[in-house]
């Protein structure tokens, strides 16, 4: 029988062969390719939808807080923090007052017998009057601040290391329904224990009030009263017995 003509040669099953390798790889790598698109969008759009929940986030809580205080604007303080009778206090402290017009120079260390201080010399200038609630990153000066009790406030002293739920407690209290009895002029700032001599131990709060002369006598106190825990109840108490009206210049503010 005659051979085939032309005779087979291996050289066409080698070609055929680096022709489907070359194919093989060819898509090898445009599903690699596609692989790679459909991650990018993936990531893409992962970083669409973080960056939609972060804005909506940051929208809404501003909406939220306002909120909040809104129905905290119409809640009596004696509903917030523990009762009075649970709030460890102790009784009221009476402090010979002094230093009524005493204007400080800003800046000028004024070492107060009392701690913290419920009356004595002050700075020219006085909190502002609508701020209710400072923290440690913002609250004015001591001495600032005892120029408001001259006239008429009552100032909430917390432990600058208290627990941040028990400042947050404060600064709704702040933004609650006081009693008539304070016309408003309150606020709640911290006091650090560098600031004054040691506060009773155990004690984390403490209410102050400068009266005016009692009776139309010669004699002023300051008031100061210390409390274990955060107590709307108490405060209402303190500010009830030594109201806004009896101050060094009540009309002042």
């Amino acid at each position: 029988m005659a051979a085939p003509w032309p005779p087979r040669s291996g050289k066409t099953n080698t070609v055929g062969k680096a022709s489907s390798q070359k194919q093989s790889r060819r898509e090898m790598i445009e599903k690699m390719q596609r692989d790679q698109a459909r991650a990018d969008r993936n990531r893409t759009l992962f970083i669409v939808v973080a960056s939609i929940v972060v804005g909506l986030a940051i929208i809404a809580y501003p909406a939220i807080r306002l909120i909040q205080d809104s129905r905290t604007k119409n809640q009596a303080i004696t509903e917030l923090g523990v009762a009075a009778g649970s709030a460890s206090c102790d009784k009221v402290i009476d402090d010979p007052a002094s230093g009524t017009q005493d204007h400080k120079p800003d800046g000028e260390v004024i070492a107060y017998p009392v701690s913290p201080p419920s009356s004595g010399p002050h700075y020219a200038v006085w909190a502002p009057f609508g701020k209710k609630f400072y923290t440690v990153d913002d609250r004015p000066a001591v001495p600032n601040l005892v120029h408001n009790l001259e006239h008429g406030y009552t100032i909430l002293w917390y432990r600058d290391t208290l627990a941040k739920d028990q400042i947050d407690l404060i600064e709704k209290i702040s933004k609650a329904k006081l009693p008539d009895s304070s016309t408003g002029k309150f606020i709640a700032a911290p006091f650090k224990e560098s600031e004054g001599k040691p506060w009773p131990e155990g004690k984390n709060v403490a209410f102050s009030h400068w009266s005016g002369n009692a009776a139309g006598g010669t004699t002023a106190f300051g008031h100061r009263q210390f409390c274990g825990s955060v107590s709307g109840e108490a405060l209402q108490q303190f500010m009830d017995k030594y109201p806004a009206s009896d101050a060094q210049e009540p009309n002042g503010g």
